[in-house]
């Protein structure tokens, strides 16, 4: 044996999991290891160490080294518009389309004509025999598209077989966002079989019937609350399809499902797994030889800000890096802008970049499935597949996906989870970066195209109706407030203003000087910083030169016990609206607020109710 066949750690003692707990109590210096102890919002622990899974088998989905398909979303309201977006993307390294339907699931105030002359202007010159992939995002209102597309093939004299369609069909997703049916579950999945029927017998081979994770993740669900969706909708396309007389065989390539890949890396490539593995078991239950299903991805509409929007194209990116480690088959890059309006030029070309960089410079497709071993990843794959089975089961004994949208089942854990993320949201416990921290207000406006929205006509007659899941945005509470600055800026060129009472030196008042801007300028509120004081006296009058109508001190609890009283005085008497203390509230706070403290900020304070009440008591509305 030479030096080289020897492992370089071998002369060192293999590292035991008792000898780091034992370090890090060491650190911890009393307090309980829980605290490193994370939770999901399902409640599943994310602890801080795993070991390594043994034996733990690659989940198959895409073949070995097959690159997932690079989706362009196509929704421009003009078709002109739209195909020449298309033939630009397509030439410039996309390799599929999504043609987002107006009043789609995900066309977010935008979409094409659902028309047979949108649909031939959309597709011209497009080669949809060549190779590419072609997904259609509809609703109820647009249905008629995936007829529309089916027609356009015929017409072009093309075989429907050489084709690579997804239909997307799933009217489930569409009442679950609209809140509402006109139809029951019965007559829907009637006419959803003859669409399918019709379709494959054109010769199209699908998939043809969609089921939509993202329904549950736009409304701020969490990832077992999206699985279980998913399950039960793909179950009810399945037995659709089979009482139709439609083999099973035949049926498991007729549905695929979409899933929400956002910037939280390890939580969706477990997401992304686990969803193999539960439509493994679901194909088994059937007597069928599983196959991997195929999930297109679409990175997250909830983590999209209008501020800071560039700081999407990192969210995006670790979203892409996930999905498509996980095996995702399709990727649909949302562009940067897209929650201030339609992206233009430079954004769309970000968004297919941001694929082709790490397919064709990282080769992430070159390795299948890299996460399997990794004891974080396997561990939260097969948690998220335990509580997303036993939430399924819950479904299928309400009577399945319909039922449960009628009995509120996934409304009522959604709207749950979502009032749990807007708290910590308000709180900033989760952040979301340029907007809730480091801010920046004198960010440049961002360029999106003008258009008009399509407006369709209203869709039956209701019949029934539900608690709706409704998409949302993280940032929306955060982004109202500096809406508010704005329009204050633009009334009278100026924008509210907090002056920083920094008491001491540097060394004393910088931290929690730079916390406080922070603080307050995520609500738009403009920091002003001062060198530190100690004469009362001298802090008013800087305070008054400074135009602000609100102060907050700033400096080490030492400083604050001999002068923030004093100070807090100066300032109220200097006609402050409101005097704010930067810290934790203790033992002190009785005699802080006798002399003028209104509040304290410090890290997981309800940033929004603070924020609120300053513009309160500025008269700023």
């Amino acid at each position: 044996m030479t030096r080289d066949d020897v492992p370089q750690a071998a002369e060192f003692p293999e590292g035991q999991l008792a000898d780091w707990r034992k370090l890090v109590d060491g650190v911890l210096k009393g307090a309980p290891f829980e605290k490193l102890v994370g939770k999901t919002y399902d409640g599943l622990k994310i602890e801080p160490l795993y070991q390594r899974a043994k034996d733990a088998a690659p989940v198959v989905g895409r073949s070995p080294a097959a690159p997932w398909q690079i989706m362009q979303r196509i929704d421009h309201p003009d078709a002109a518009l739209a195909n020449a977006q298309a033939l630009t993307d397509l030439e410039n390294g996309a390799t599929g389309l999504a043609l987002v339907f107006a009043a789609g699931s995900g066309a977010h105030g935008f979409g094409l004509e659902p028309s047979a002359d949108a649909v031939a202007k959309v597709l011209k010159d497009v080669h949809v025999d060549a190779g590419m992939a072609i997904e259609l995002q509809v609703g109820p209102q647009s249905r008629m598209a995936a007829i529309h597309v089916a027609e356009y093939v015929k017409t072009m004299g093309i075989d429907p077989a050489a084709c690579n369609i997804r239909f997307g069909l799933d009217p489930l997703a569409a009442g679950a966002v609209w809140g509402r049916s006109p139809y029951t579950w019965d007559e829907i999945k009637v006419a959803v079989m003859s669409g399918i029927k019709g379709l494959a017998g054109l010769g199209f081979k699908g998939p043809f019937a969609s089921a939509d994770g993202r329904v549950i993740h736009d409304a701020g669900g969490s990832e077992v609350q999206e699985l279980a969706f998913v399950l039960a909708c793909g179950v009810a396309y399945l037995r659709a399809i089979e009482e139709a007389g439609v083999r099973f065989e035949q049926a498991q390539a007729m549905v695929y499902a979409r899933l929400s890949a956002d910037a939280d890396q390890f939580l969706t490539m477990a997401k992304f797994r686990a969803l193999r593995l539960l439509w493994a078991r679901i194909e088994q239950a059937c007597g069928l030889t599983p196959k991997p299903l195929f999930i297109a991805a679409d990175t997250a509409w909830r983590m999209l800000t209008q501020r800071d929007p560039y700081v999407n194209m990192l969210r995006a990116t670790m979203a892409t890096f996930a999905a498509g480690l996980a095996g995702a088959n399709a990727i649909t890059v949302l562009p940067h802008t897209l929650a201030l309006g339609l992206p233009d030029p430079f954004a769309r070309r970000v968004a297919r970049n941001t694929q082709l960089l790490l397919l064709e410079e990282s080769n992430l497709a070159k390795v299948s499935d890299p996460a399997a071993g990794s004891g974080g990843v396997e561990t939260l794959t097969s948690e998220l597949s335990e509580a997303a089975w036993a939430l399924f089961q819950e479904t299928e004994k309400a009577g399945g996906a319909f039922a449960a949208l009628q009995q509120g089942l996934f409304q009522g854990k959604v709207a749950a989870t979502r009032k749990a993320r807007e708290a910590n949201i308000a709180k900033r416990r989760d952040v979301l970066t340029g907007v809730s921290e480091f801010p920046n207000l004198h960010e440049a406006d961002v360029k999106v195209l003008e258009a008009k929205p399509i407006t369709l006509a209203p869709y039956g007659a209701e019949k029934f109706r539900f608690a709706s899941l409704s998409p949302m945005r993280l940032a929306v509470s955060f982004e109202q407030l500096r809406d508010k600055s704005d329009t204050k800026l633009m009334a009278d060129g100026n924008r509210p203003k907090v002056f920083l009472a920094n008491l001491g030196t540097p060394v004393d008042f910088m931290a929690r000087a730079t916390f406080a801007k922070s603080f307050f300028e995520a609500g738009g509120i403009l920091a002003v910083d001062s060198e530190g004081f100690v004469d009362p006296a001298k802090l008013a009058d800087a305070f008054k030169a400074s135009g602000a109508e609100l102060a907050c001190l700033c400096s080490s609890d030492k400083v604050y016990a001999g002068q923030a009283q004093a100070a807090a005085k100066a300032l109220q008497t200097a006609s402050a609206r409101a005097v704010y203390l930067a810290g934790r509230p203790t033992d002190a706070e009785a005699a802080l607020r006798a002399a003028g403290v209104t509040g304290f900020v410090f890290a997981s304070g309800d940033a929004l109710a603070t924020l609120d009440d300053a513009y309160r008591r500025m008269d700023v509305t």
